[in-house]
């Protein structure tokens, strides 16, 4: 029972203190309530007095914002006011100028129409006086006409005929000084400039052959170039095309070729088979191939340097290549590289006495036998062949022109072509330049000579350029001008024909008719 009456009473004290509970956390809810509608209410009402409060300030900005923008509004007004009145001024000022204008205009007007009565008056009367003057003209011209027994017209043509041949004897006169005076001067000045060329272009010059002297220590050598049953030397002639002379000069060996590329390969061949000792065929093929490389690269290098020294810039490749296969080849026994060097100095100076360009005049000189060293050989001139090269390669037309022109194989365009032509021939006629056989080559040109003397008509013949022109003189009373081109087309067939010579021969046929007079 006490077990049970302590259970009941812990059961009926738990259903107090939860309905206690209850009632105390009704009690809070309340209290918590009337607190949130209390701080609602005072939220509220803060709310309403910050919106009162921004809604005056934003009145206020707007406010301002519109006196602000009225003030605005009235300074533009008053500018526009400003402006129209400043334009209504200038248009009041242009209306009392033009109307000062159209016073003046009006008064000029009336001085002008009153000046040009005047005149009219004058001209009438002046018109009168020309008609007087006129008839006592006339009647004077009828009374020399009746004196002299000669018609005005006929007076008129006596004294324009004395007048012209008068004028024309003078002017003659003062042509033929002024001709023989420019001749002097040109003959000095062009004297002067070629000396003082020369004189300050020194070269050296030697003459080359065809043949090279390959110098060996022993005589014992001879037999390992000659190989067995000459193999070995056979193999050299077939790899470098140069005929070997082996016979019995002490310690030489002859090579023996027109080209001095293949020779110099030959020499530098036999140099390093000589001094390594191994010669075979199969190393005297793997020589050559390693030493023409060698020249080829030799070649450009001397291109390089040539173009260099002489401060010719912008080259193409391919000509600084022609430039240095100018060392290997020769014109008349004469070096063409050292040859075309001597030219394009010359043509340097030249060029900067005459006040001529210098740079192309020395590019035209180095330039101006790159038609000798072709690859293949070319039906056309060298002298037009260069011209295709250095045109193919961009240089300028006065360069190509002067490359052209140097033998007169085209017409001559501008003062660089005459000077380069010059400057070839100071250079190829200097004595020890070139090689030619005397004999030979005086028959030569008295051959060119007996060959325009075999037509009718030729009073003279004169070849001149060594050879390369042939200056033909004729009678004017034999020989017309249609004619004259006909000879000239006729010898240079028959010279073409029954002739061997280099290069070309440009046939001049010259007819002149001469008036001459003594006076006593």
């Amino acid at each position: 029972m006490d077990i049970i009456t302590i259970i009941i009473s812990g059961i009926v004290g738990i259903a107090a203190g939860f309905a206690i509970a209850k009632i105390i956390e009704k009690s809070n809810i309340s209290n918590l309530i009337k607190n949130a509608k209390k701080e609602a209410a005072s939220i509220l009402k803060d709310a309403n007095l910050e919106a009162e409060n921004i809604k005056k300030d934003k009145i206020l900005q707007a406010k301002e914002k519109f006196i602000e923008l009225k003030a605005e509004h009235e300074q533009v007004i008053l500018s526009r006011d400003k402006k129209v009145a400043e334009v209504e001024k200038r248009v009041r000022d242009k209306e009392s100028q033009v109307s000062n204008e159209l016073s003046k205009a009006k008064k000029v007007n009336d001085d002008f129409e009153a000046k040009t009565a005047e005149y009219n008056n004058k001209i009438d009367v002046l018109d009168k006086k020309q008609a007087e003057v006129d008839r006592l003209h006339k009647s004077q011209l009828q009374q020399l006409e009746v004196i002299s027994g000669l018609s005005a017209e006929e007076a008129k043509e006596q004294l324009v005929e004395g007048l012209k041949a008068e004028a024309k004897s003078k002017a003659m006169s003062h042509i033929q000084e002024t001709i023989e005076e420019a001749k002097l001067t040109a003959q000095q000045e062009a004297k002067k400039i070629i000396i003082n060329t020369i004189q300050r272009v020194g070269t050296e010059e030697a003459v080359e052959n065809c043949v090279s002297v390959f110098n060996i220590e022993s005589d014992d050598v001879k037999g390992r170039i000659i190989g067995r049953e000459g193999r070995n030397i056979r193999a050299l002639e077939a790899a470098t095309g140069v005929e070997i002379i082996v016979d019995d000069t002490p310690e030489a060996i002859i090579l023996s070729c027109f080209d001095p590329v293949r020779r110099e390969i030959a020499r530098l061949s036999l140099h390093k088979l000589v001094t390594d000792g191994r010669i075979h065929p199969a190393r005297i093929e793997e020589v050559v191939a390693k030493t023409a490389k060698q020249i080829d690269d030799e070649i450009i290098e001397v291109g390089k340097r040539t173009v260099i020294d002489l401060g010719i810039h912008g080259l193409h490749p391919e000509l600084i290549k022609v430039v240095g296969r100018m060392k290997y080849r020769s014109s008349y026994g004469q070096n063409l590289l050292q040859h075309s060097r001597e030219v394009s100095k010359l043509c340097g100076i030249m060029a900067a006495e005459l006040g001529l360009n210098v740079k192309l005049a020395k590019r035209a000189g180095l330039l101006h036998d790159i038609g000798k060293v072709p690859d293949t050989e070319s039906d056309l001139p060298h002298a037009l062949l260069g011209m295709q090269w250095a045109e193919k390669y961009g240089e300028k037309e006065e360069v190509c022109n002067a490359i052209g022109a140097h033998h007169d194989e085209i017409e001559m365009k501008s003062l660089l072509s005459p000077i380069i032509q010059v400057c070839d021939a100071i250079s190829g006629a200097r004595p020890g330049a070139r090689r030619q056989v005397l004999d030979s080559y005086i028959q030569r040109l008295k051959d060119l000579e007996e060959v325009a003397y075999g037509f009718s008509g030729v009073k003279n013949a004169y070849a001149i350029q060594a050879g390369r022109e042939l200056r033909v003189i004729v009678e004017s009373e034999k020989v017309s001008d249609d004619n004259a081109a006909n000879l000239s087309f006729e010898i240079s067939q028959k010279i073409q024909t029954e002739m061997t010579y280099p290069g070309q021969v440009k046939v001049t046929v010259i007819r002149e008719t001469r008036a001459v007079n003594i006076a006593k």
